[in-house]
């Protein structure tokens, strides 16, 4: 922002704003009035999916009719996208709570592509559900970090079980399947990125 002394007292002009491009999925404020096409990012590619990966997901029994629903979507989608179920493995945990610790034992064995993740805390009359909330998403995300693998987060946060179950293929979709499109892509994603990816 462009910075304007008015008095004492500064004023904030807007800077002129930059046209914008389409790359990819994502929108850039790159200008566009420069031709060379030298100037085009490269967009990485996401490949295609390998028939040898396995996958991971680990689901809280709490609250199972939600997280049944959850499941559902996400091996639906896998499968759908050419993943033979038989390459899918699935260990049911009691809770959320106790998902990052076999989502650890997964990913530290380095024999799957991706880990999802699928839960649903709801809101009770204590907070017992913001320190579950909290802990394990912390916890999922560095699990992530430190096998560099893709730990999908797809545990429903919900204040009531009316929204659990709109977000379990209710009126918003599934979380379950948004969470496996998304473990598709960042695998494939990875891939063509130079580093040490565990696959």
């Amino acid at each position: 922002l462009a910075v304007k002394n008015v008095g004492s007292r500064a004023a904030y002009r807007p800077a002129p704003r930059k046209a914008t491009r389409n790359f990819g999925s994502t929108e850039s404020t790159i200008p566009t009035t420069n031709p060379d096409p030298s100037t085009v990012p490269h967009i990485i590619p996401i490949s295609p999916i390998d028939p040898a990966d396995r996958w991971a997901i680990v689901v809280a029994q709490w609250n199972r009719s939600i997280t049944s629903q959850l499941l559902e979507g996400a091996v639906t989608t896998l499968c759908e996208a050419g993943i033979e179920e038989s390459l899918i493995d699935v260990a049911w945990v009691p809770g959320s709570w106790e998902i990052p610790l076999v989502a650890r034992q997964f990913a530290t064995g380095s024999r799957h592509a991706a880990i999802l993740c699928l839960g649903a805390v709801i809101r009770g009359e204590t907070t017992h559900d913001q320190h579950i909330n909290r802990g394990v998403s912390l916890a999922l995300s560095q699990i992530g970090l430190e096998a560099r693998l893709p730990v999908m987060f797809g545990i429903l946060t919900c204040e009531t079980m009316e929204q659990a179950i709109h977000r379990s293929g209710g009126q918003v979709g599934n979380k379950g399947a948004e969470c496996a499109t998304a473990a598709i892509e960042m695998v494939g994603l990875l891939k063509n990125i130079p580093g040490e990816y565990s696959k």
